[in-house]
């Protein structure tokens, strides 16, 4: 993906922050997917709905964008982008963001939105390093290895 779409990213972030406006004003919860993830198992007893529901609320999510998104914004695209890793290199790849996310106390989501949000000196400094390690992986990925 190398191009920018403005209105679908513009939309996409207005409804980020009212779905975590909502978990926050509803049930008192921030909106980090690792930590709500990571709370199903082992399961609370009463605490497990909210997050089965916003878990599954992402898949819809999802899928509702991918089969209606074309029609309602030209800017998005028609067909899923291609994966050039094998399932075993995607596993591990899944894995080491799970570590990245415990290492980091937190998901990009979680640190980003609702941690900058909350004016969190842990979460500016976490997405600043997220900045930092995305820009250095694109610059050596487009200059160095390609």
């Amino acid at each position: 993906m190398t191009t920018f779409t403005p209105l679908s990213a513009t939309l996409g972030g207005i409804l980020i922050g009212i779905a975590a406006t909502l978990l926050w004003a509803v049930a008192g919860r921030t909106a980090g997917v690792s930590n709500i993830a990571g709370g199903i198992v082992p399961v609370r007893v009463g605490d497990e709905l909210w997050r089965f529901l916003f878990l599954g609320g992402l898949a819809v999510g999802a899928w509702l964008g991918f089969a209606f998104g074309p029609a309602l914004l030209s800017e998005i695209p028609a067909t899923l982008p291609e994966v050039a890793l094998p399932p075993a290199g995607l596993v591990i790849a899944g894995l080491l963001v799970g570590l990245g996310t415990r290492v980091g106390r937190g998901c990009t989501s979680g640190h980003g939105i609702c941690g900058l949000a909350r004016f969190s000196v842990r979460s500016f400094a976490a997405v600043g390093i997220f900045m930092a390690t995305a820009i250095v992986t694109v610059f050596l990925m487009r200059h160095v290895v390609a």
